[in-house]
């Protein structure tokens, strides 16, 4: 397969590549010729050039027109995704279903009329006035998104963005570059104005560092890792900036959790998509009255989950994004067992393929529960009992999300007022949401503003004012 980055609808035609490796196999999936700075002056130029603006209807049209192709396709693109990223054909599936959804709500929205009336005569010093509120589209905004996630997190800039009227600038991961052009051409096809969307994939002194300084870029919204954020945060200068960085998600299991719930959610929230999600259990909190039943529960439910080849549907855990990447988890792993930490199950390494790993006695102070470990990872600490569990989950610098097993009410309340995170999921997975639901973390995992397609619409729009006499 070989696509081309994209300029207003337009293929970046260039002798420069990047190869796309499948990271099981280590075959070539494909090559995406890559842009220059010339081509994102372009890409800005044609997103300022609007012509005339989409309605409500249209907007709507091309979001559910790009679903359905999305549905159609939904084999393909699961396929394209595993052999690009190697996750395994259960969970590509389970993207585009999500993505699918995005674009259904996304759709959903753009036919929801957005605006307020204020009556101005509510005070001794109003008049007989009203004023209207009304959201208007940015001119320009870039997005740029990871590779964990290669079509559902293009989806989540991409709906909205078109749902607000925003042209983007989308710059992928150039780890899983196939799908987010084969999401653009859908877009495409389903009929959205060439001048709305440009994916540009290149050297990041020329596509990323531009898009995030240039002053006619009016928002920059990103997801990936804590350090790059931060540096977009430093450099993007005066203009809106939405930051989905890392998390450190803990799962609290309390003495009173039902147990075959806990161990449910414990080896999903830890294996699914591989661990490579900022929402991923990095860190289950286990009550020490409840921690040997569980500890060796979670084991036998650890078996089930054979990690494979992705293409193989028996398969539940493929691989991670990359073997660098696998070699740092492992390093990790070594770590934690020198620290004390003993493995139960798992552990060992096939290139990118590193297999579900539970370990026990993990010290609290342990790197790989300290700092995010992107991977199928379930180490267990042991806590006295809730104030403590609160105490071991607040103490990272992440705050995404986080779940917690127990069949007291008293006990979850307290959990949602005391955990310092942007979510906090009663007897589910800390990553649990739909795709039109407030999203976010706080700390190192982001500036608090929230994503989830009804308030990344917020986000691509800028509200006005107006008044009239009444």
């Amino acid at each position: 397969m070989h696509l081309h980055s994209i300029v207003a609808g337009q293929p970046v035609e260039s002798t420069a590549t990047i190869a796309v490796i499948n990271p099981y196999n280590g075959a070539q999936v494909g090559t995406v010729t890559t842009a220059r700075l010339h081509h994102v002056h372009a890409a800005i130029e044609a997103a300022l050039s609007r012509r005339d603006s989409l309605t409500r209807f249209q907007r709507h049209q091309i979001l559910e027109r790009a679903r359905a192709a999305l549905e159609l396709r939904r084999d393909e693109v699961a396929r394209l995704i595993t052999s690009e990223a190697g996750l395994c054909i259960r969970e590509t599936l389970y993207e585009v279903g999500r993505a699918c959804d995005v674009l259904r709500f996304a759709a959903m929205e753009a036919l929801r009329d957005d605006g307020q009336i204020f009556s101005c005569d509510v005070s001794p010093q109003g008049k007989a006035r009203k004023i209207f509120t009304v959201r208007e589209p940015l001119s320009c905004a870039a997005a740029i998104t990871p590779f964990n996630h290669p079509l559902n997190q293009v989806a989540h800039k991409l709906a909205p963005a078109i749902a607000a009227g925003t042209p983007v600038i989308l710059k992928p991961s150039e780890k899983t570059p196939l799908t987010a052009l084969t999401l653009a051409s859908i877009l495409f096809e389903a009929g959205l104005p060439p001048h709305m969307l440009s994916v540009l994939l290149g050297p990041t002194t020329e596509v990323a560092e531009t898009l995030v300084r240039d002053p006619r870029i009016e928002l920059i919204s990103f997801t990936g890792s804590v350090p790059v954020g931060k540096r977009i945060a430093s450099a993007a200068g005066y203009k809106k900036i939405v930051l989905e960085l890392g998390g450190n998600d803990p799962l609290i299991v309390l003495e009173d959790a039902d147990m075959e719930l806990a161990v449910f959610l414990a080896a999903e929230g830890s294996f699914r998509n591989s661990g490579q999600r900022c929402t991923a259990i990095k860190r289950i909190l286990v009550h020490e009255k409840i921690a040997e039943e569980f500890t060796r529960r979670l084991v036998e439910k650890t078996r089930e989950y054979k990690s494979g080849d992705p293409a193989d549907p028996e398969t539940k855990v493929g691989t991670v994004i990359d073997e660098a990447s696998a070699i740092s988890l492992e390093t990790v792993i070594r770590e934690a067992e020198a620290a004390g930490a003993r493995i139960l199950i798992g552990g060992k390494r096939r290139g990118a393929l590193l297999e579900p790993t539970v370990l026990s006695n993990v010290p609290r102070d342990c790197g790989m529960v300290v700092s995010e470990s992107f991977g199928p990872l379930a180490p267990i600490i042991t806590v006295r009992d809730l104030n403590d569990a609160v105490t071991v989950a607040n103490s990272t610098a992440y705050g995404l999300s986080s779940g917690v097993v127990t069949s007291s009410l008293d006990s979850a309340i307290q959990a949602v007022k005391q955990l310092r995170c942007g979510s906090v999921n009663i007897n589910e997975v800390p990553g649990f949401r739909i795709e039109s639901s407030p999203f976010g973390g706080i700390k190192d995992s982001g500036l608090g503003i929230k994503e989830g397609v009804v308030e990344a619409i917020k986000c691509f729009t800028t509200v006005k004012t107006f008044s009239l006499p009444w």
